[in-house]
């Protein structure tokens, strides 16, 4: 399903090695009286209740069997995640996939368009982010089009979001027309076909005041880690050729990826003063407290940078939050976006039951100061509206142009001017959660000591 690797690759997960077998312990049904189904469904339980982060709230009477699938239980199974200080359930994300669907996920290959939108205002309907390498990146199609028209239907309205969400993501093939920038139409038709995303969007340098910037533009922490760790490499290297002393790193659509891959950014944005130093914790549940972990920082690059800008909004999640989370103990971390973050401070990794991988929410992760309960999300230094006008790294988009003129002047825009793009998003927030309420958020570790 085209929907599915399209929410599952904005999703926040680092890749733990999988658990092999777990303690199972509901025996109660046998292979005479249970079938094949049954007995998938009954090891999914059983598993969770092994590893699942509030494993002793799952009750007694939970029956698997009467569950549609896999994907349904782990959905159940997330109402048992009471946590001190919040009032409702704090899991929403505990979940199951097909393995052959997982195994692209994992590694960066979609079947899709490449095209994600959101709405700008009510009525305006906007590209998102485009991956280069898909149909919509080799038509030329840019952020900050407007969509006017999808087969011939031109309400792009909030009312109609789920209509727009089935001819983006669930369609094979679709015909858009669009407003760019400068005025002009153009009318593109789109065929699904199988790519492999590239999370760097874009790398560039300004000078701001006499200061150089380096702005990184990063979209998911899942895919090719090679070409992802050369990438990083790559620009990280261009960064202190440039003499850049501050960067900016826009993840305000990134629902996160591997655990090791934020790490290893983590490693190149941290201080020299980091090296080192404890990174993070990552704790299970009291069964398995002694396959509690910590990572050290292992600095990279020659920068050393004593703050860092992140761009963010609530589709910023896990990995990405355990990046920002991570350094904030070691330098001066400013968040900037239309609203605070999504709000995961836990993980998971793929178990294996038949054909299937469930994610039971699995760990919690912590820094230095042992901070990491942030359910609520990782609040905002300043708040500015979604500059979906605009291309990535437009110094006039409002979240870029709120951190340069920080950088420039010592002070952010205005609330006062971004006050109407804020209310017009308010408003559109449902509509825009229909369109990426559905994303997978989590974050993967690396659980081979828990095979």
């Amino acid at each position: 399903m085209h929907l599915i690797k399209h929410r599952l690759l904005t999703g926040s997960v680092a890749l733990l090695c999988l658990l092999a077998a777990c303690k199972k312990s509901d025996t109660s049904d046998t292979p005479s009286t249970t079938n094949a189904t049954d007995a998938v469904k009954d090891s999914a339980l059983a598993d969770t209740r092994d590893i699942y982060l509030w494993y002793n709230q799952i009750p007694s009477t939970f029956n698997a069997k009467s569950y549609d699938g896999l994907d349904a239980i782990m959905t159940a199974i997330r109402q048992y995640s009471t946590e001190p200080g919040f009032s409702a359930p704090v899991d929403r994300w505990s979940f199951a996939v097909k393995k052959s669907e997982w195994d692209d996920v994992s590694s960066g290959i979609s079947g899709d368009f490449g095209l994600n939108v959101f709405f700008r205002a009510e009525g305006d309907l906007r590209v998102k982010s485009v991956e280069a390498a898909s149909p919509a990146g080799r038509a030329g199609i840019r952020r900050g089009w407007r969509i006017t028209k999808i087969n011939g239907n031109t309400n792009m309205t909030t009312a109609n979001a789920d209509y727009i969400v089935q001819a983006v993501w669930n369609s094979s093939t679709a015909s858009l027309t669009f407003l760019k920038p400068d005025g002009s139409t153009v009318d593109v038709n789109l065929t699904a076909a199988t790519y492999q995303t590239s999370p760097v969007i874009l790398d560039s340098v300004y000078t701001v005041s006499n200061k150089k910037v380096g702005y990184l533009s990063f979209n998911s922490f899942l895919g090719d880690t090679t070409q992802i760790y050369n990438a990083f490499s790559r620009i990280f290297g261009k960064f202190s050729t440039a003499g850049v002393s501050e960067v900016v790193v826009d993840m305000r659509y990134n629902g996160g990826g591997y655990v090791s891959v934020s790490q290893k950014l983590a490693d190149w944005l941290a201080p020299a003063s980091a090296n080192g130093q404890l990174m993070m914790k990552e704790q299970f549940n009291d069964k398995y407290s002694s396959e509690n972990t910590t990572d050290n920082f292992q600095k990279l690059g020659s920068l050393n940078l004593s703050r860092v800008f992140f761009i963010v909004s609530n589709s910023t999640a896990s990995a990405s939050e355990l990046l920002i989370n991570n350094l904030k103990p070691y330098m001066d971390v400013q968040l900037v976006g239309p609203s605070k973050t999504y709000g995961k401070p836990v993980g998971f990794f793929p178990i294996p039951e038949g054909d299937s991988y469930i994610f039971p929410v699995s760990f919690r992760s912590t820094n230095k100061n042992g901070e990491g309960n942030y359910f609520g999300g990782l609040a905002l230094n300043s708040q500015v509206a979604d500059g979906l006008d605009k291309d990535w790294g437009d110094v006039s988009e409002s979240c870029l142009q709120s951190a340069l003129q920080f950088i420039s002047t010592g002070a952010y825009r205005t609330a006062s001017g971004d006050a109407t793009g804020l209310r017009a998003q308010q408003e559109i927030s449902g509509g825009n959660s229909q369109l990426d309420g559905n994303t997978f958020k989590g974050a993967i570790g690396t659980g081979h000591h828990l095979k």
